[in-house]
């Protein structure tokens, strides 16, 4: 029994979907940072603005060490499942990052023993 393709209409139909989907994320990720821009100069027009201060070191040591593990296990796991492919890239690009801002925390470190000695 031959297996029929599907009709012109719904293979529009599935190419339109992502399409509509990433334009739609850009208008409400536009939005939120055209809002929140609009709020904060009402905010500092009336004076309430206070700047949050972020924790930069903090920042990349939970990340970096989220990535790391999230992709250590994924390396170890495409790497048993399928071997040396480019499947395995889905677990070497977070291992990668994870560890870069891992080094970057470690750096930070040195360097703010290094200038509270000093």
């Amino acid at each position: 029994m031959p297996v029929e393709s599907p009709s012109a209409a719904a293979q529009i139909i599935v190419t339109i979907i992502p399409i509509v989907g990433i334009i739609m994320g850009a208008l409400v990720l536009f939005s939120y940072i055209y809002y929140n821009y609009k709020q904060k100069l009402v905010m500092i027009e009336k004076g309430t603005f206070r700047k949050l201060n972020f924790d930069l070191d903090a920042f990349s040591l939970f990340t970096g060490l989220l990535l790391f593990i999230f992709g250590f296990f994924l390396t170890i796991f495409f790497l048993v499942k399928e071997g040396f492919g480019y499947s395995l890239l889905s677990g070497i690009i977070p291992l990668a990052c994870g560890l870069s801002l891992l080094i970057y925390y470690i750096i930070r470190m040195i360097l703010n023993k290094k200038a509270n000695a000093e």
